[in-house]
């Protein structure tokens, strides 16, 4: 009968590409993935699924191995528990993204009227349909700049079960007649400049969308700066912004909100000690 630990062991060591450690998570995730083995299952080497199906493993592996992300190769990740399906569209969701979800989450948590919310440039729909999922009282849209992004979001919404309105809108170019007024906008826009690509891994460089990662170098802060700048006009007086950033411009984007009056602003550190969201009222 075959079991879990040799397959485990066989994945891990053939994939190079990663440092020992992250080639172990990934035969993890492997396991996890098509078979439905847990760690604890995979260590205490319990049979494999007498039915399964096993993908061609040799493929996994070059795909692995070409540096191609690993949630690509399985086709999903996993954002506040739930399972999204991801793609060359959009960016991977990310642990970062997750403790600015948890944030709003809490100061919301107690409201028991509507509360209207706007993800922009919600890529996956990670943000927007977690909110929507956990906080019945939310009434959520996701805006994106791509129809594909767009796509793939709805996907996620019907699957999970979360009414979200998503819409192509570039908050570049707001329409001068928007009228919706939001308690809640959130945003995870491209923030890495272009001269910190040559530090970057390849699986994100190569296969992760840089609409969705680049800015300028001479201008950072455009998309925080549109943010703010919506935020004036359309974030109600006791609603909240919340905005994941650049590690380097954490008292930068500060200033951007503190310049359009935003009086009650703060920079939350992530569990490596960067700065990496901002939260801001009036």
């Amino acid at each position: 009968m075959a079991t879990a630990k040799p397959l485990y062991e066989r994945l891990q060591k053939n994939i190079t590409a990663y440092p020992p450690e992250e080639a172990r998570e990934m035969a993890f995730m492997l396991l996890d993935h098509y078979f439905g083995l847990r760690k604890t299952d995979v260590l205490t080497d319990k049979p494999l699924p007498p039915n399964r199906t096993e993908p061609d493993w040799f493929k996994v592996l070059e795909r692995l191995n070409r540096q191609e992300p690993i949630q690509h190769v399985i086709g999903t990740t996993i954002f506040c528990g739930l399972e999204f399906e991801v793609s060359p569209d959009v960016l991977i969701p990310r642990p970062e993204t997750e403790d600015l979800v948890r944030l709003i989450m809490h100061d919301f948590a107690d409201r028991t009227d509507n509360v209207p919310i706007v993800d922009i440039g919600t890529g996956s729909g990670c943000i927007a349909v977690t909110l929507a999922r956990f906080l019945p009282q939310s009434v959520v849209m996701g805006w994106d700049v791509s129809e594909n992004a767009l796509a793939l979001a709805r996907h996620n919404a019907d699957n999970l079960n979360a009414d979200v309105t998503f819409a192509i809108q570039d908050i570049l170019n707001v329409p001068t007649g928007f009228s919706q007024f939001f308690d809640v906008v959130v945003s995870n826009p491209p923030y890495v400049t272009r001269s910190e690509a040559a530090d970057m891994d390849r699986n994100v460089l190569d296969y992760e969308p840089g609409l969705a990662l680049f800015v300028e170098d001479n201008d950072p802060l455009v998309f925080y700066k549109a943010v703010a700048d919506f935020c004036v006009k359309y974030l109600t007086k006791n609603g909240a912004c919340y905005v994941e950033i650049n590690e380097r411009f954490g008292e930068a984007t500060r200033a951007v909100f503190a310049e359009r009056g935003f009086t009650n602003i703060q920079v939350y550190k992530d569990i490596h000690g960067k700065d990496r969201s901002v939260r801001a009222t009036f």
